[in-house]
């Protein structure tokens, strides 16, 4: 997915630079990039994170940067930033997103007498493309509402200018940017654990499509915000680091309170409650104090080497990294009935070989309870899957085997407890080799949320977003 961090100071300001980019690395593992701008010169640096973290790759790099405003990115896709010079002026520009028309603007740009000069495996740099797209503008304020009309996918950014930043949400708020201030500075970020240790509290939440400028000394508005919202479940349930908020919302909070309701409604009997880390584990708490039963760590998470496994570029790499990076604790596990709590089931494959070395460590009965609701479509928007086809989800394999056809009746079986529905987790956890398995229904993760079900996008359960 990716996540990006800007800062606009009186004094230099690539220290907090460093480390508010590395506060974003949870979203990904495959590139990073910084800029900063001082007296009309722009410095960059852009490293492949897939084989080291943030801070060994750009630490050395620290010396070169002068300046008191910068942008970074931690992005799984393109190498971030681009620097552009045009008639707008100079500037570098981050994003986070995913462009599902850039074949079809390629053509158009490229008909216009634009070039492209950023390229990886043959494919446009999005981030050069919506460059591009703002380039087309009589001003950067007409250039982003350029990018908002004529993108399908979604793109929130940070323009690094020669003395501000210019931060751009989304157009539907898909992916967040939050703005934090402190005495003689602000900064703007995906990821609100990136403030708490800078020193800098939550001043602003940009809305979808609006466009604010940050400076040293305060926020200038550039464009109202939209009405219209779909924020990412999935941001709560699975992206965002536990002390994050979107919208008011602390990450924790709502996947407490999501598994605190299926907690409080299941009547399984078990011996404990615990969590696929990490994402599992604030749902897991809450599943526990709501059914009444211990919370232990039947599962522990090695951290020192292995990232999320969503990261590595193979299917089979992701499984690697998936069944080393937990580890089983067989004291706890033997001859007992343990609830595992997780974030989301996609492919199937990491929890199968999961609930395998469970029973393998003695355990009586394996139940899985799940946060979010049944994948039923991929994701259109922020690739929170690296599903390249619908038949990647167990959803569809399982539909396929049940109807004959993987996109036949899907809104009965995003249905929850329609009888197609029932029939397709009962598919799902025999093939799981599951003693039970239940999902949280959308209901219950919008009320966790705590938003309206309009502002939530939950296009991935039941295909109910927008992109027009």
């Amino acid at each position: 997915m990716g996540g990006f961090f800007g800062v606009a100071k009186h004094e230099e300001c690539i220290n907090e630079l460093f480390y508010g980019v590395d506060y974003n690395s949870h979203m990904g593992t495959k590139r990073a990039g910084i800029a900063t701008c001082n007296e009309g010169v722009f410095t960059r640096s852009i490293h492949n994170i897939e084989n080291a973290y943030f801070r060994s790759k750009f630490e050395p790099d620290l010396k070169d940067f002068k300046g008191n405003v910068g942008i970074g990115v931690i992005s799984d896709t393109d190498a971030q930033p681009i620097i552009v010079n045009c008639h707008l002026g100079k500037f570098a520009i981050v994003t986070v997103g995913r462009i599902n028309n850039i074949s079809v603007l390629e053509k158009e740009l490229l008909a216009k007498g634009h070039h492209f000069c950023e390229h990886s495996y043959d494919i446009i740099n999005p981030t050069e493309m919506i460059a591009a797209l703002i380039c087309e503008g009589a001003d950067y304020v007409s250039g982003i509402e350029n990018v908002y009309r004529r993108l399908r996918g979604s793109c929130s950014m940070l323009l690094l200018t020669e003395n501000s930043i210019i931060a751009a949400r989304d157009r539907f708020g898909r992916t967040p940017i939050i703005i934090g201030h402190k005495d003689g500075a602000y900064a703007a970020t995906s990821e609100t654990c990136a403030f708490p240790n800078l020193g800098y509290e939550v001043c602003y939440n940009v809305g979808p499509a609006e466009i604010v400028e940050i400076k040293a000394d305060g926020i200038k508005q550039l464009k109202a915000p939209e009405k219209r919202k779909q924020i990412c479940a999935f941001l709560w349930t699975y992206y965002g680091y536990p002390v994050c908020e979107y919208e008011g919302k602390n990450v924790d909070t709502m996947r407490y309170d999501a598994g605190l309701e299926m907690g409080c409604k299941d009547d399984t009997e078990v011996d404990f409650v615990s969590a696929v880390p990490d994402s599992g584990i604030g749902m897991a708490l809450g599943y526990s104090q709501g059914k009444g039963v211990p919370y232990q760590r039947g599962i522990v998470k090695y951290t020192p080497t292995w990232p999320r496994s969503f990261t590595p570029s193979t299917q089979e790499r992701r499984e690697l990294v998936a069944k080393m990076k937990l580890i089983p604790n067989q004291a706890l596990l033997n001859g007992k009935r343990a609830i595992f709590c997780d974030d989301s089931i996609v492919r199937g494959t990491q929890l199968r070989d999961n609930v395998k070395d469970i029973f393998d460590c003695g355990a009586k009965e394996v139940h899985v309870r799940i946060s979010c609701p049944p994948l039923i479509y991929p994701c259109k928007f922020l690739n929170f899957t690296a599903s390249k086809s619908n038949m990647e989800l167990i959803t569809r394999r399982v539909i396929q085997k049940l109807e004959g056809d993987a996109d036949r009746n899907l809104e009965e079986y995003a249905t929850s407890d329609s009888p197609k529905y029932n029939a397709m987790v009962e598919e799902i956890r025999e093939q799981l080799g599951l003693t039970s398995l239940k999902f949280n229904s959308i209901e219950t993760i919008v009320k966790a949320i705590g938003l309206p079900k309009c502002d939530v996008c939950t296009h991935c359960f039941d295909g109910s977003s927008y992109d027009e």
